[in-house]
């Protein structure tokens, strides 16, 4: 039974306080120093709505014409130009160094955080020892936590400052703790990986995110394509896989050369034939058959590792071409 189904509040406050008294013995096994411990463990507080929140996440029906006018606004099209504008001579010199492309940079920039602005306010520490005591997916909170806790202790950021969503993603980039360490950069060399309130660190932990996945900056991510009447729907790839390994089988399963979808009656939205490059690309179907069709590429791929979601890595496609063309100068 997960520990948030105890029933009375002074029963559960009690099995709360008992769990981060263990988590706090196993942080001091795991060699944490009893000082870190001591200040970012009298901070923590159980969080009801946190585990609310991750039971009661929205189950609106969304097709890809509904999602994109709401994720990819013209605001938000314009506003991510305006500031491509400002922070050009930074994300292009950044996008040469990690190869890849700055309107990406800005498009993930934009919908991960709103270029800064939504970063959640919930207490990193508080949210993931909630959600460990939830109990439905203890180990991988946990793994969070002690990532969380390497963050502190490293002083990338202070306890009071150190907040994010409920779930605990963080900063301009929305990186778990574990992301983080694997990928934050200090680009401005001021010691700290500071995704939070630096711009330049965080333009530079996302392009070494997608450097690091398989990003190619000589590719983009796709294109919208038209299908011939009676398309065979085995070509497509193949949905409702449960871990990216499986998923990567399906895309292997339905990628094939630009000049094979061309015979297979695949076109452009305008009618003519696909581009003659010699490119590997994955049919991809957000919805059903009827909806948007996209030609995916590799790059498709990374933007999947980064949330596994079409609507999503669409998304991002979707608003990196508006970022970039007609071409900033």
């Amino acid at each position: 039974m997960a520990n948030s189904q105890i029933k009375s509040v002074e029963e559960q406050q009690a099995a709360f306080d008992a769990y981060v008294t263990k988590l706090k013995g196993e942080a001091l096994e795991k060699g944490y120093s009893q000082e870190l411990l001591d200040t970012a463990f009298a901070t923590i507080k159980f969080k009801p709505k946190v585990i609310s929140a991750d039971k009661n996440q929205p189950e609106v029906k969304e097709t890809l014409e509904t999602y994109l006018p709401k994720r990819v606004p013209q605001w938000k099209i314009d506003r991510a130009r305006e500031l491509y504008k400002k922070h050009q001579d930074t994300l292009e010199k950044i996008a040469a160094e990690y190869g890849v492309q700055a309107r990406f940079i800005v498009a993930l920039w934009g919908l991960e955080s709103n270029f800064g602005r939504i970063q959640g306010g919930h207490p990193v520490i508080s949210s993931l020892v909630t959600l460990a005591f939830d109990g439905r997916r203890e180990a991988l909170y946990k793994s969070q936590l002690w990532a969380a806790l390497d963050i502190l202790k490293e002083g990338h950021i202070d306890l009071e400052h150190f907040k994010g969503s409920w779930a605990g993603a963080m900063g301009q980039t929305q990186f778990m703790p574990t992301s983080f360490n694997a990928y934050a950069v200090d680009y401005n060399g001021d010691g700290r990986k500071d995704i939070w309130t630096t711009e330049e660190d965080a333009f530079a932990s996302i392009a070494n995110y997608l450097k690091s996945v398989g990003w190619n900056d000589e590719l983009t991510w796709g294109r919208q394509v038209k299908l011939p009447a009676n398309f065979d729907t085995q070509a497509v790839l193949q949905r409702g896989t449960r871990t990216h390994k499986q998923w990567l089988q399906h895309w292997s399963d339905s990628e094939r050369s630009l000049s094979q979808w061309q015979e297979l009656g695949l076109r452009r939205m305008d009618g003519t034939a696909l581009p003659q490059r010699d490119i590997n690309a994955a049919l991809v179907m957000p919805d059903d058959i009827n909806g948007r069709m996209y030609l995916a590429y590799d790059n498709y791929k990374a933007l999947m590792n980064w949330n596994r979601s079409y609507y999503f890595a669409t998304s991002v496609g979707y608003l990196s071409d508006r970022i970039g063309y007609p071409a900033i100068n």
